[in-house]
């Protein structure tokens, strides 16, 4: 039979929260560069995708989504350790990120952002001129 309450996981559950856990109402988040794109990863498991909206306004991308509790209305928690609710998350974009061409997909409770790195971040070549090139300046 389920507890409805156990000492030791409220605990438990307190230490994290004081100690430096994950927060309840967050979206765990990895970030990383592959190549000409910035990848971002967000846990939002449970989540129904219809429910996650992103934009980016002034270099700054948002990400909201929403969970429901499973339970139908009315009935009687025993447990409700998941977290439900809306959760919402920010992101800073430099300008050095095309945000004209982010790509989002949404697999396996996981919320997956390619932003490639604009053109004009790009490392390129710089040609340098020969000797015979070089033009006198002044008289």
């Amino acid at each position: 039979m389920l507890m409805r309450s156990d000492p030791f996981r409220e605990l438990d559950r307190l230490t994290q929260q004081v100690f430096g856990g994950a927060r309840p109402g967050t979206m765990g988040m990895d970030a990383y560069r592959a190549g000409d794109d910035f990848i971002v990863h967000f846990d939002l498991p449970g989540v129904d995708p219809e429910t996650i909206d992103l934009d980016v306004e002034r270099n700054v991308l948002n990400v909201r989504a929403e969970r429901k509790s499973p339970a139908p209305e009315g009935a009687e928690l025993l447990v409700a350790e998941r977290p439900t609710g809306t959760f919402t998350r920010q992101l800073f974009l430099g300008d050095t990120l095309d945000t004209e061409r982010i790509d989002a997909s949404y697999e396996a409770g996981v919320l997956t952002l390619r932003i490639p790195v604009a053109e004009q971040a790009k490392p390129r070549k710089i040609q340098i001129a020969g000797g015979s090139e070089r033009r006198q300046i002044g008289g």
